[in-house]
């Protein structure tokens, strides 16, 4: 790479590591300039995957208040994210690049009426439960934890808009603030981009000096976008995901 490719890849790892700790879909701006600086699709995807690792523990780092007392939560949703994220990774190796495009934009738009609907929904759901008598789970139940393991094979093998549907999900089955829940999201990311890190390491190929440009540029984003991210309002942020989410959609559907 020339200087000027290096600060692109370096500034694209920060903008990264800042979007996907607020919200998701940092591959989206990563990946492209990894492909314009010449890498192959495959190679730029695993250099991203590996690169982002940091940014995703400094984003769950910055968002630590906001974790307080959800360890046991974050456990059990963790299990359901590595078995997902492993079968992610090893679907990228051995499927073509071109498998999951077509699904993509329909699961982030799901997503994203969720994350629209969710007041009304969340509402609706309590309503019943108060009729019922039924208790809130806390982790969301099997449903959830089938929804994380499903939307973490995506992670795995792609990584793009994860966040998104990650946030969507939670905040559909388990009652709490988004800030919260978006606390858990970036732990959950953390998950999926580690384990499938650690298998591109052994079985793929990758650019090393790519990984540590995003490396140190997705830190430093991720303390950024948790200072942002935890002064949003829950509407602000629900109208940021949403702008971020169409913006991704609109990009997956051109690429």
């Amino acid at each position: 790479m020339s200087l000027w490719e290096m600060l692109a890849v370096l500034a694209a790892g920060t903008a990264a590591g800042t979007i996907n700790t607020i919200v998701g879909s940092g591959t989206l701006i990563t990946f492209p300039v990894l492909l314009a600086v010449g890498l192959p699709p495959v190679t730029a995807t695993v250099s991203n995957a590996l690169g982002l690792v940091p940014g995703s523990v400094s984003g769950a780092v910055g968002y630590r208040k906001e974790l307080k007392g959800q360890r046991g939560r974050v456990i059990r949703l963790s299990v359901s994210c590595l078995v997902g994220g492993l079968a992610g990774a090893t679907l990228l190796l051995a499927l073509p690049s071109t498998a999951f495009e077509t699904i993509v934009p329909v699961l982030v738009t799901l997503a994203l009426v969720l994350i629209v609907l969710q007041p009304r929904l969340s509402r609706a759901v309590q309503g019943r439960r108060e009729r019922t008598g039924t208790p809130a789970r806390p982790e969301g139940g099997p449903v959830l934890a089938v929804g994380l393991v499903l939307a973490s094979v995506y992670g795995g093998y792609f990584t793009a808009a994860q966040g998104i549907i990650y946030l969507s999900l939670m905040s559909m089955l388990i009652d709490d603030t988004m800030q919260r829940l978006n606390a858990v999201k970036n732990v959950l990311a953390a998950v999926v981009n580690s384990v499938a890190a650690l298998f591109f390491l052994f079985v793929a190929d990758f650019d090393w000096t790519a990984v540590l440009l995003i490396a140190v540029g997705s830190t430093l984003g991720g303390q950024i976008g948790a200072r942002v991210g935890r002064r949003l309002s829950p509407t602000v942020l629900r109208c940021l995901i949403v702008t971020v989410g169409i913006c991704a959609i609109v990009q997956l559907l051109l690429r």
